[in-house]
């Protein structure tokens, strides 16, 4: 029983509470906040910066939505700001409806909607913008919520919230939300260096547990014995405390797929731990396992009450193929009722698009998985789609999502169930395991708080699959946040206008890259002292008694070296003799080719003389055409025979093709003479052999004259002396590292500023201070990953004399990034005035990176013409069927890269001593695309 002093205490400290800001606050609210949510909000009260680190669907929003509360008690703004659009979009909704759409505005790249509001919600690179363009709109600013301010690490855009953090105003308090990261506290300190007091709020505690199962063949079973996932990590955490038991049926099922190299874990068969959920499922086989379909996979978790459920594919294709499979099988999910409530809702967001765009975007697919409670969700749907796939999943008229990772970042739509096909994903050139990082992001998504009272995340097995991988990469809590931080050319001619370079170069040194730099230095010099120590064993070890073994071993690392490249030269040689005859072929020319699919005779029916990868086109004795390249030859290839191709030979007719293979039987039969070829070829390759050879004999003989190619523990030595120069290698790495990672933000915006003035955007005043020149106050309002490069070719008029359309197609080549396959391709232009504005563009691209080289900074990304053409047809009026054909473009790809495109142009429209005839144009080209698909969207309606 309390005493009468703490009863006084406790009375005056709720007395005391009840004159906040924060009572104020929970009297709005329905429920009951969270210790962690106190500590945040009481930390903003008392005038203090917040980190709040906290799991996915924990509400550590609540934060940042009392942080506005603060501001409009205070009679001040409030930005919030969210890394993505569609984020974005969703907190105006929510804040509209909360405090009335009078006070809430939105600003994102391409949308202004009452920007000078209390509370104005937007992307960070908007706040961003705003903070070097000095704008009015900052002018009483109070409070700014960083969303999701994990994104910091990206590493294409993570530098923009360094930015914003370093450049807000003293007086702003900051409110930063975070995904649960193991550094949260290193992240706070630096955010008390650069913020001032900033209190670090963190908390693993989900308030709605998290369960882990396997799907194997038709069983669904426990990935751990007795633990939930945060039960696991805790476990995990404990120093010198076992691994988290996993369900020894599937160590049993994996050991037996591995009888040799099968490896278990966790507490053994006999564990008795409690059962949570489904009926006593029976061992699994040890054959193969059958894997589940996608429909029986969801009428299992329907049957288990575990719908709804989001189901992670790593690919759009793949999305797509597994809701045509669902209603391929059939499968219905909704009532009658829901069904009925889901076509009226189809029925008004699609109102406005006509019959022909809806065939051009799949709708007819995309409606019948709808209405059966089933959908995709990916970034190459049109944004109208998701956004309706949202809001009916939110309503839960929706029963199954299946979508890709971009699901997991930011928009607020969580399931009862997160199924995760793979556990591995294309990272653009290989498959790669995913993170315990990411694998926490996709599975934090289960459990509805207020709905649900656990969360269950779902893993397909898969043949060789080891559930103490699954089981580590659910309770791992090692995912620390690292800076990507790097100083661009806009930011640094930003800098130096407003602070000049000295003081530029004091305020990146105070980046979160750098803080973490000169921490990490600590901890290499501690590695390099540990790794001489070792070093001086290995020496000793490698010691011989009849000479110098360090020589010796040189000596055989340097042979085997030039015996290497003596192989690569010759493959090398053999290619460019490939490549070489290929452009040389005519067409008539009868060859034989020996490899590959296409491997026999063919006749050259069209020649191609490209630089660098000829492709001539062939026909087949078969009757098929096709292309041939250097890989289906191993060496240079000289024609066997020769005929004559008719003049007005196509190839699209079957008995052309037919007629002209006979044609070429006939000849080399009578073995027709190839054609006389004039001049020979021409081997551009250096080969270099004859003094590499040389070389090469020379170390063989020192080698066999070394004293210690006798030695009888030669081979011991030699073991001992490779690891001794890997190690020295390592070790003279890290002593770089040190010497690198002590003021290199400084020394790359050095770098920076040397490219500024070489191309004369910055410039020397009579003092020695950098000041930027005209065309550097351009720079300073273009933001984006090709800003340099666009003020080059801004400079040298590579948009005089285009229309509308001509500058709108143009301008995609400065923000469309396609795919691996298709980048660096270089398509006809649709008229000369824009053929002529490329080709300034290449030129000028060419330029800067061999500059950029010379400086040793990282090229500018290569100007991107696979999308001209299309947008040139949008701005022109074409439909949207017209607009794709002929494209491998999804429609949300081209609704997203045009909305970058308006952004783009945008930005030209307010850059400084531009040609107002080129800024009208600008304007226009912002109407002619932002029509139809493009400007539409559910939340505009």
């Amino acid at each position: 029983m309390s005493s009468h002093a703490d009863r006084f205490m406790a009375a005056k400290a709720r007395a005391a509470h009840a004159n906040t800001e924060l009572a104020a606050f929970e009297q709005l609210l329905d429920f009951e906040l969270d210790p962690f949510q106190i500590e945040g909000c009481r930390a903003l009260e008392q005038g203090h910066g917040v980190l709040v680190a906290a799991p996915t669907g924990a509400g550590k929003t609540v934060v940042g939505e009392f942080a506005i509360h603060l501001a409009l008690s205070q009679g001040r703004k409030a930005f919030y700001t969210t890394p993505i659009k569609a984020l974005s979009n969703q907190k105006f909704h929510e804040f509209s409806r909360r405090w009335g759409s009078h006070r809430v505005g939105l600003l994102t790249g391409d949308t202004s909607v009452n920007s000078e509001a209390d509370i104005v919600v937007m992307t960070t690179e908007v706040l961003r913008n705003m903070l070097y363009a000095d704008s009015s709109t900052l002018t009483n600013l109070g409070f700014v919520v960083m969303d999701e301010v994990h994104y910091l690490a990206d590493r294409f855009r993570g530098a923009v919230w360094e930015e914003v953090i370093i450049h807000l105003p003293e007086h702003v308090q900051l409110a930063s939300l975070s995904a649960t990261v193991s550094n949260a506290e290193e992240f706070g300190a630096w955010l008390h260096q650069v913020r001032g007091h900033t209190d670090v709020v963190v908390s693993e505690h989900r308030p709605v547990p998290l369960w882990q199962h396997v799907q194997v063949g038709p069983q669904l079973l426990d990935l751990f014995v007795d633990d939930t996932v945060e039960e696991a990590a805790e476990r995990q955490a404990e120093p010198g405390a076992d691994e988290p038991a996993v369900n020894p049926e599937l160590l049993r099922l994996f050991r037996a797929q591995h009888p040799r190299g099968g490896r278990g874990g966790g507490r053994g068969p006999n564990h008795r731990g409690r059962r949570r959920r489904g009926p006593h499922h029976s061992e699994p086989r040890v054959a193969r396992q059958e894997r589940i379909s996608r429909p029986q996979l969801l009428r299992r978790l329907d049957a288990e009450a575990l719908l709804p459920a989001i189901t992670f594919i790593f690919s759009r294709a793949g999305c797509d193929a597994a809701v045509a499979q669902c209603v391929a099988a059939d499968l219905w999910l909704t009532t009658p009722e829901e069904q009925k409530t889901i076509r009226a809702y189809v029925a008004e967001a699609t109102s406005h698009m006509t019959t022909a765009d809806l065939a051009a975007l799949n709708y007819h697919d995309w409606y019948d998985g709808l209405v059966r409670g089933i959908s995709a969700h990916h970034a190459g749907m049109l944004p109208v789609f998701k956004e309706v796939v949202e809001q009916l999943f939110a309503q839960g008229l929706v029963k199954a999502v299946f979508a890709t990772e971009t699901l997991a970042l930011g928009i607020n739509m969580p399931a009862r169930s997160v199924v995760l096909e793979r556990l591995d994903k294309f990272n653009g050139e290989s498959r790669v395991d995913i993170t315990p990082g990411e694998y926490t992001q996709l599975t934090g998504r289960a459990g509805r708080r207020g709905i649900d009272v656990e969360g269950h995340a779902v893993v397909l097995w898969r043949d060789g699959m080891n559930p103490q991988t699954v089981a580590s990469l659910a309770s791992k809590r090692t995912y620390p946040l690292n800076s990507s931080f790097s100083p661009t050319y806009n930011m640094s001619t930003n800098l130096i206008a407003r602070y000049g370079a000295k003081r530029s170069r004091s305020i990146l040194e105070t980046s979160f890259a750098q803080f973490q730099a000169d921490r990490s230095v600590v901890g290499i010099a501690k590695r390099v002292r540990s790794q001489e120590k070792t070093l001086e064993a290995y020496r000793e070890a490698m010691a011989c008694h009849l000479g110098d073994f360090t020589e010796y071993a040189r000596l055989r690392r340097e042979l085997n070296g030039l015996e290497k490249s003596a192989t690569k030269s010759r493959s090398a040689r053999q290619r460019n003799d490939a490549a070489v005859s290929l452009q040389d072929l005519l067409p008539g020319d009868v060859i034989d080719i020996p490899q590959g699919r296409n491997a026999g005779y063919a006749v050259v029916v069209k020649a191609d003389e490209h630089p660098f990868d000829p492709r001539p086109h062939i026909l087949t004795l078969d009757g098929k055409l096709r292309r041939v390249g250097v890989n289906d030859l191993d060496g240079s290839l000289e024609p066997e025979s020769k005929v004559k191709i008719p003049k007005r030979y196509s190839g699209r007719s079957p008995q052309e093709r037919k007629d002209l293979a006979s044609t070429v039987r006939a000849a080399l039969r009578e073995h027709r003479p190839a054609r006389e070829r004039s001049g020979g070829h021409t081997i551009r390759f250096d080969r270099g052999t004859s003094a590499r050879d040389r070389k090469i004999e020379d170390l063989r003989r020192a080698l066999r004259s070394h004293p210690c190619h006798g030695c009888s523990d030669r081979e011991h030595h030699a073991r001992w002396a490779e690891r001794a120069w890997k190690l020295e290698k390592e070790t003279e790495g890290l002593r770089k590292q040190i010497a690198g990672r002590t003021g290199s933000i400084a020394a790359t915006f050095d770098r920076v500023c040397a490219v500024l003035t070489h191309f004369d955007y910055l410039r020397a005043d009579e003092s020695g201070n950098l000041k930027p020149t005209p065309a550097g106050q351009q720079l300073r309002r273009i933001y984006g990953e090709r800003d340099l490069l666009l003020a080059l070719t801004l400079r040298d008029g590579f948009l005089d004399g285009l229309d509308v359309a001509g500058l709108a197609g143009v301008v995609t080549a400065l923000v469309y990034q396609p795919r691996r396959e298709d980048q660096g391709s270089r398509p006809k232009m649709p008229t000369a005035h824009m053929e002529a504005a490329v080709q300034t563009l290449i030129h000028n691209w060419s330029v800067l990176t061999d500059v950029e080289s010379q400086h040793r900074l990282p090229q500018t990304a290569q100007p991107e013409l696979g999308l001209v053409d299309a947008m040139y047809r949008w701005a022109r009026g074409a439909s949207l069927t017209k607009t794709l054909s002929g494209t491998d473009l999804a429609a949300g790809d081209f609704v997203r890269w045009a909305k970058q495109t308006i952004d783009l142009l945008d930005q030209l429209v307010g850059v400084e001593h531009l040609d107002p005839a080129i800024r009208d144009t600008a304007l226009d080209a912002i109407k002619a695309v932002r029509r139809g698909v493009v400007e539409y969207s559910v939340f505009e309606q």
